[in-house]
């Protein structure tokens, strides 16, 4: 069983930062990629971040390029958002995949088999 654990969020005002730490298995577990993905209320959740497992492989949605960095060490994904927003308030969560993947699907939250429970972000202007 793939157990995917996120802690980290917090408040925060516009302009500043918060770091979200993701405890997840690594390649040696099969797993491939570890995405961020985000809910905000009424909205669909959609993917911010994903980082390889195998190689270090990092990929941003235009709405958090330049403002986010996904990173890896062993079994810990983390997720530094810097310059945060009001629009970035959200459940976010840290999830897994086994899945080869395209670079395209890579934000695709269909891709993703394990999910942690989440942990959420406000930002208050």
């Amino acid at each position: 069983q793939v157990q995917v654990v996120e802690s980290g969020g917090g408040s925060v005002q516009a302009g500043g930062s918060l770091r979200l730490s993701c405890s997840a298995p690594g390649y040696a577990s099969g797993i491939t990629w570890v995405a961020w993905f985000r809910q905000a209320s009424g909205k669909e959740r959609e993917g911010v971040a994903v980082i390889a497992s195998g190689g270090g492989t990092t990929s941003y949605s235009d709405s958090v390029k330049g403002r986010f960095t996904v990173s890896r060490d062993k079994n810990m994904v983390y997720l530094q958002m810097n310059s945060l927003k009001p629009e970035d308030t959200a459940m976010y969560y840290c999830a897994a995949s086994r899945y080869l993947m395209a670079p395209i699907e890579t934000l695709s939250k269909d891709r993703y088999r394990y999910w942690g429970q989440g942990t959420q972000v406000t930002v208050s202007s």
